[in-house]
């Protein structure tokens, strides 16, 4: 389970969906946020199943190629692990 709850600035998805794009911008227009991939609305990390780093490099290309103007530097996505699940977030830096 993860220290941190789902608020305004933590927004846990399980897997990646197709309104991505709009949660990202939401945190760039706001005070930033996080977004957890692999947890539930519960906190638990239910992990990710296939290929990470895959997913990583998806997440990366869809906040590149699908928002603008450009966010390069406004954010960065990291895998995390714990109890041999691995997760990814998505930091929006401002």
């Amino acid at each position: 389970m993860l220290d941190v709850i789902e608020d305004v600035r933590n927004e846990f998805k399980v897997k990646l969906t197709d309104k991505f794009e709009e949660e990202v911008i939401s945190f760039l227009n706001t005070n930033g946020g996080n977004i957890y991939i692999g947890v539930n609305d519960k906190g638990d990390i239910v992990g990710i199943n296939g290929n990470i780093d895959l997913l990583q490099r998806t997440i990366k290309d869809r906040i590149k190629d699908n928002i603008m103007p450009s966010t390069l530097g406004l954010y960065d996505v990291v895998v995390l692990e714990e109890n041999n699940k691995k997760y990814i977030k998505i930091i929006s830096i401002l």
